[in-house]
């Protein structure tokens, strides 16, 4: 019997030009996740990371593929740090964040419903009003650290769009499974970079080890 949380072993990943050992940790008995924290990785991964998505953004969405990218928004917490990696890659001086807790200067924040694997609760994705101009009529690319069942994704989307921004480009260090792209849509699923794959992981091996499965 798995908790929730539990370690259940390590998966390699390749992210770019850079590889991980991140841990297998169990969701339940049936399916575990390799986790990324971004938080908890050396400040020139992220960094590494972040110039090699800016460079791809750059060359197939910015001036290497005729449109000018204006601002990059991410989300908190986790896509803090590579947002910025990002946003510094692209020669721009900031980033717009969005937010999940509901602190008193968001109390009338834009806000999209969303739901999270590794939370397992529902919460709003929040954008401070005050941020709009910086989002209105502007080309925007999105970045986060996983793109995961697309959930997050999907609401920082709809809530950039709903600020009058405009989506050129969504850029992740990883994607998990298949999923997200059902839940984005084939066309925002077509504005996905990212640097490496993780699939998720079921205990279907022998002696119930857990084995990578590509496609849930």
């Amino acid at each position: 019997m798995q908790a929730r949380g539990d370690v259940v072993g390590t998966y390699k990943v390749k992210a770019g030009s850079q590889s991980l050992d991140l841990d297998l940790v169990a969701l339940d008995d049936s399916l575990a996740i390799a986790l990324l924290m971004t938080i908890d990785e050396s400040i020139s991964f992220v960094r590494t990371a972040g110039a090699e998505l800016a460079t791809r953004l750059a060359t197939s969405v910015g001036s290497g593929g005729g449109t000018a990218i204006d601002v990059v928004v991410s989300a908190a917490t986790l896509g803090i740090q590579i947002g910025m990696a990002v946003a510094v890659g692209l020669g721009l001086d900031r980033q717009v964040v969005l937010q999940k807790t509901k602190k008193i200067h968001l109390r009338d924040a834009l806000s999209e419903p969303l739901s999270s694997i590794t939370t397992g609760t529902a919460q709003d994705l929040l954008l401070d009003r005050r941020a709009i101009p910086a989002i209105r009529g502007k080309n925007v690319v999105f970045v986060d650290d996983v793109i995961s069942s697309g959930s997050s994704c999907a609401a920082a989307l709809r809530l950039i769009r709903a600020a009058g921004g405009n989506v050129v480009g969504v850029a992740a260090i990883l994607v998990e499974g298949e999923g997200w792209k059902t839940m984005l849509g084939h066309d925002d699923a077509e504005l996905v970079f990212f640097l490496g794959k993780i699939p998720l992981f079921r205990p279907t091996g022998p002696d119930g080890a857990w084995e990578p499965d590509w496609y849930c």
